[in-house]
Parts: structure tokens; sequence; C-alpha cells
């Protein structure tokens, strides 16, 4: 894993399967760097922005279940090169770190694996809208299919009275798919992608996160 070039910001994203505590980690690790006194931007995906809201309506709208697979990558790459535009490049060109919640990683594995479009196409889709723009870090959190379902869907009734739900909701099929692809993404990139268990404690994941982060990039900065 090499630090980013001079000059530079630091682009850090968290990825992972429906109800894996990415977010959780993703607010911990920011309020610990803004804590040490780092400027922090933070990103969402889908969304992140103006246009980016209003597309993330369309893609996690329960009623939209007929949405074809190749549309939903096309609005979910909509979402992230606006947000690269706006908001991710600017941050990093000022030199600060960026945290995003999703990043491509998320296409090959919902769209790539869970809508079986398959990596090469995600991959030629990010080279189109995106150029050379890749995390230095990819924070992979992992967790058992059934209980990140469980978490993802009890969050649903909870927070979201059945709205933006529309993924979470598929079959368990695929969010398997989605696993193995995330899996995967691991195993061809593993300098970029370290892995994390979400079943464990919230805080003894925030530490190794924040062991990994700070020992691999912060000391130099």
């Amino acid at each position: 894993m090499t630090n980013p070039a001079a000059g530079r910001g630091l682009f850090i994203t968290f990825e992972g399967p429906d109800g894996s505590g990415k977010s959780t980690q993703m607010r911990i690790l920011v309020e610990r760097l803004r804590n040490q006194g780092r400027v922090v931007t933070i990103n969402q995906e889908p969304g992140g922005t103006g246009i980016g809201q209003q597309v993330r309506k369309i893609l996690l709208d329960p009623e939209n279940h007929d949405m074809a697979p190749l549309t939903e990558l096309l609005l979910m790459f909509a979402s992230r090169t606006q947000a690269a535009a706006e908001t991710i490049r600017p941050a990093l060109a000022r030199g600060e770190i960026v945290v995003s919640d999703r990043f491509t990683d998320s296409s090959l594995a919902y769209q790539g694996g869970g809508r079986e479009i398959g990596f090469d196409l995600v991959l030629a889709m990010h080279r189109l809208a995106l150029s050379g723009l890749y995390p230095d870090l990819t924070i992979l959190l992992d967790i058992d299919l059934e209980l990140g379902l469980s978490r993802a869907r009890g969050r649903n009734r909870e927070n979201r009275s059945g709205g933006e739900a529309r993924l979470d909701e598929q079959g368990l099929e695929f969010h398997k798919r989605v696993r193995e692809a995330y899996l995967q993404i691991a195993a061809l990139d593993p300098e970029r992608v370290v892995m994390f268990d979400g079943a464990e404690p919230i805080k003894a994941v925030s530490e190794k996160i924040w062991q990994r982060v700070s020992a691999e990039f912060l000391k130099a900065r």
C-alpha cells in the first residue's frame, strides 16, 4: 500500500454488504480524524450532492422494482461522477482527507456481482466516467449474510418506514452474489482493500481500523 502523491489529499472509502456496520465505522473514523485537527470531507453514495440526492431517490425507491440492471449501473455512475466533480476531486486538490460511504467497489459488488453484469463493464464505466480517480485505501466490512440482512432490514423498518429499501430487500441469492463479489475484490487488490469482521464489537473494529489508517497514512502527513 502506498501513500497518495505529494500535494494530494487522502481518499478513503468504506465498503461492505448491507448491515455490515460500515456507516457506523465511517462515522467513528471521521470523528477521530477531526479530533486530531484533520480536515475531512464526507461523501455518500448514492447521493453526496444535490443532483446525487435526486438520483438516490430513484435508485433506492422500492417502487422502482422493474429497473433494468444497466439503468441501475448508469444511475450509480451518474451520482458518482457528479460527486467526483463537485466534492471529491476539489477536496483532494486542497489536500483534505475524503472519506466516502461507498464508491466504485459497490458497483462491482452490487451491479457486477449481484446483478450479474460482470466486473469488466463496471470497470470500463469507471474508466470512462472517473478516469484515474481511485481510493488510496478501502475499508471493507464483511459479515455473515443472514446477520447482515437482519440488521439492514430491521434498520429499514425502524428508520425508513419502507422507503429507500429497494436494494436491501432483494432476495438471498442476490446478496450472496454481492458478498462473494466483495470477497473477490479484496482478493484481487489486497494492497488497497483491507477487510475487517463487521460482526465483532464496534469498538474493537474501530480500533483496528484506526491502527491501519494511522500506521499506513497519517504518520507521514
